[in-house]
């Protein structure tokens, strides 16, 4: 991280923290560690962030969206800079799971030769910040928002809501997956807030529409 100017790490649940080891191998980076904080879920690590890029090697059962480590990097560097971005990589052994990738906008593959395309976690986090760094180092175009991207923490409120009314109005899940979907589905939209107050309104307004509904005398 120090090597490509980054400097604001977020560790979740970590094991142990801080620790002797990690100090001794950060080989002068160790202000990094000094500052990192902690946090107890991945939806509190990122709940300030608009735009969120998780990295995995896996391949995945649904409709996701691939990109690589140079793309986001443009798509970091483009935004303007009230919303914040966050990079989010899972753990050596077992990497990121499924109820992790619920929180990002995109998922990162690293291009590797497919007979042999395992990187640790310390290259992959190296690889993407190189390539954010030197996107840096170029003239950008920047993306003009009316407001900022809505924050991750906004997100999971509004996908609660989602949820209620589904289940209000008895919308039937036919594969088991529908939140699932739609949250890809908004993730990859990248709502900004004054959308997603509009989204909520909606919601609000058909569970205003059902009460009202029900308080009717019947014919």
């Amino acid at each position: 991280m120090k090597n490509m100017a980054l400097d604001d790490l977020i560790l979740v649940r970590p094991r142990s923290f801080p620790h002797a080891d990690s100090i001794a191998l950060a080989a002068g980076a160790d202000d990094i560690l000094a500052r990192a904080r902690v946090a107890g879920t991945v939806a509190e690590a990122i709940e300030d962030c608009g735009f969120v890029a998780g990295s995995t090697s896996r391949p995945r059962s649904y409709h996701w969206e691939f990109t690589t480590p140079r793309d986001v990097a443009a798509r970091v560097v483009a935004l303007p800079e009230e919303n914040r971005a966050a990079l989010l990589f899972g753990s050596e052994r077992y990497g990121l799971g499924n109820e992790d990738l619920d929180h990002c906008n995109v998922l990162i593959r690293i291009p590797a030769n497919p007979d042999y395309c395992s990187l640790n976690l310390a290259m992959s986090v190296q690889l993407i910040a190189y390539e954010i760094f030197m996107m840096r180092e170029q003239p950008q175009s920047r993306v003009q928002l009316e407001v900022p991207l809505a924050h991750s923490g906004d997100m999971e409120r509004f996908y609660s809501h989602l949820q209620t009314v589904l289940e209000e109005i008895e919308f039937e899940d036919r594969t088991g997956y529908l939140m699932e979907r739609l949250r890809r589905l908004f993730n990859r939209a990248q709502i900004d807030g004054n959308e997603l107050n509009i989204l909520r309104g909606i919601l609000s307004a058909v569970q205003g529409r059902r009460r009202r509904a029900g308080q009717s005398p019947r014919q």
